[in-house]
């Protein structure tokens, strides 16, 4: 059984290892990229079987996947500045990011 994700959609972290801030867009229970992209990319190698994130990048134009043992919450909060923003969020809460319609 997959373990409960930490973090929600919308919420604010922070990445410990590279100091980057940004907003959780989406989750996986489990890893879901390719075994190729572990290899290359996660070369620390955090367990596959615990939750992966997407996140927008603050000040950026870029996102990550991210396994759930390299973030925290943001201990600053304050909004996110990134340019998709907007294809996932229509509102900022003060320590969170809500969206009012469905995705598809």
């Amino acid at each position: 059984m997959p373990t409960p994700p930490k973090f929600k959609i919308g919420e604010l972290v922070h990445h410990q290892k590279f100091g980057y801030r940004g907003v959780v867009f989406d989750i996986d229970l489990t890893f879901a990229l390719s075994d190729k992209w572990y290899e290359q990319e996660a070369r620390s190698r955090p367990p596959k079987s615990k939750p992966w994130y997407r996140v927008l990048v603050h000040n950026s134009d870029h996102e990550t996947y991210v396994a759930e043992r390299h973030l925290v919450a943001d201990p600053n909060g304050g909004e996110v500045k990134n340019p998709h923003l907007g294809l996932f969020f229509d509102t900022f809460h003060g320590d969170h990011y809500a969206r009012r319609r469905t995705l598809h």
